[in-house]
């Protein structure tokens, strides 16, 4: 087999020496695993959104690799965390002699051992149960499930190429139809909701979009033949896609899409006669308003939406958060700071469902971060950076996306106070995060701390921001 170079296929790589250090030998795990996966740098590069060049220093060693980066390896090529584990024994201080034997907790998966498939399994294994499926439309109009388990459809999403990887699945991997496969179309299609909300703040909108539009597809087809009970769990769900789907193109940037698909969601959420489905999805219009800068719409589609919530629930306190920040557009230091209160009083005294989805990630601290967000408007640079940098202190892990959006914001904050040093070291920080995850949020506050800066352009690490941030603007390009 052909070698996988530096820039392509068939180029001799440089050679490693995995045992002159641990970094040296995660950097030659690193490219094994690359090269049995057939990638070039560049193709990886592309695909996990990192420097080709980064890539390389990393995999000879003469640069330490990040968590970041040494998941996006595991996850694009199918590691089944092996690179993880490693990375965490190196960091942990682990004797090379150690890594040599003991860092992966399942030899068979370890690269020195037979090939692995793109999922980790191989070709005999049973289905997984956490088993998802992508629906697909044959040549003859009907829909499939292409079968994925957890893991494939999340190193398809890591790879950005879900639907193509569905699509090059061999045909012993394909179900029948839906209605011989005796499959439950509506608990798969909330089992892959799960998955790619689970994933969303790893890979970023553009890659998840194509898979949500393509389950919002086959739900429409699949409400022709169904009635009663069926037929309104499936237009819930298309509600939910839809509304998923909003918020992947808000996040990207694309308002228009946004409001398009948060329009369609709404008219599906009323067909579905679920009303709590309708008041979170008139909360999210809210919040799209508050970023598209329409305090008016903010401020009323929120009021409506807490109208409509059952008393002391987790969804009026939602809306009334989406709702305050309007009054931060409105210049209204008075009446924001009201808004806060109330939804804080409403979250102190709120009886919950403890059935219902809707808001579950809603605490104290994310309404604090959202109170951080108008101190920012309304021109309290140094409280806003205090309230990121508290919420950033109290993300959970998975949440890699929003700590970018949140440093992003800290580092605006932080030029608009006067401390320029600070804020180019935090944006570092999410310029990186946003690199990786393309998201426009995150990307559209680093353009405005990147205008800010320019009047310290001389401070060496300012400098080395604005470098940075050319780069990745000529990247993207």
């Amino acid at each position: 087999m052909d070698l996988i170079g530096e820039d392509g296929v068939g180029q001799r790589p440089n050679e490693l020496t995995p045992h002159a250090s641990p970094q040296h030998y995660l950097g030659a795990e690193m490219r094994a695993w690359r090269s049995q996966r057939g990638l070039s740098l560049g193709t990886l590069g592309k695909a996990i959104v990192f420097n080709s060049s980064y890539m390389a220093r990393v995999e000879r060693g003469d640069q330490a690799a990040s968590a970041d980066l040494v998941r996006a390896y595991d996850s694009a090529l199918g590691a089944s965390g092996s690179l993880v584990r490693l990375h965490e024994s190196i960091t942990q201080g682990a004797s090379l002699d150690a890594l040599r034997t003991h860092h992966v907790a399942n030899p068979r998966t370890h690269v020195s051992n037979p090939p692995v498939t793109l999922a980790g399994e191989s070709d005999g294994e049973a289905p997984s149960s956490e088993g998802l499926s992508v629906p697909v439309r044959t040549d003859d109009g009907r829909i499939i499930f292409v079968s994925l388990s957890r893991r494939a459809l999340i190193g398809a999403l890591g790879a950005g190429a879900a639907i193509a990887a569905a699509s090059e699945l061999p045909a012993a991997a394909r179900t029948s139809s839906l209605s011989a496969s005796g499959a439950n179309p509506i608990e798969l299609l909330k089992a892959t909701r799960k998955v790619l909300i689970d994933n969303d703040n790893r890979f970023g909108p553009a890659r998840v979009i194509p898979v949500v539009q393509q389950q919002i597809a086959a739900i429409k087809d699949l409400r022709a033949d169904r009635r009663g009970s069926d037929r309104r769990q499936l237009l819930q769900l298309q509600t939910q896609y839809s509304e998923l789907c909003g918020w992947l193109y808000q996040d990207l940037g694309d308002f228009r899409a946004a409001q398009h698909w948060m329009r369609e969601a709404l008219e599906t959420s009323h067909m579905s006669g679920d009303t709590d489905l309708t008041t979170y999805i008139l909360a999210r219009r809210s919040q799209l308003a508050g970023d598209m800068r329409d305090p008016i719409e903010a401020v009323d589609v929120a009021e409506a939406a807490e109208d409509l919530a059952a008393p002391q629930s987790r969804l009026a306190v939602v809306a009334a958060t989406y709702g305050a920040h309007g009054h931060a557009l409105r210049s209204d230091p008075s009446m924001t700071q009201q808004a806060y209160e109330h939804a804080l009083n409403l979250h102190a005294n709120m009886d919950p469902d403890p059935n219902s989805p809707w808001g579950v990630w809603l605490d104290a601290a994310y309404i604090e971060v959202q109170r951080a967000h108008s101190l920012a408007v309304l021109g309290d640079h140094r409280g806003a950076a205090e309230g990121f940098r508290s919420a950033i202190s109290r993300l959970p892990a998975g949440y890699h996306r929003d700590r970018g959006v949140y440093l992003a914001r800290e580092a605006v904050a932080l030029a608009s106070a006067g401390e320029a040093e600070q804020a180019a070291s935090v944006g570092l920080q999410a310029l990186s995060i946003g690199a990786e995850t393309g998201s426009a949020r995150i990307n559209r506050e680093l353009a405005q701390l990147d205008d800010a800066m320019t009047q310290w352009r001389s401070v060496p690490s300012v400098a080395d921001f604005k470098d940075a941030m050319t780069a990745a603007v000529l990247q993207q390009a």
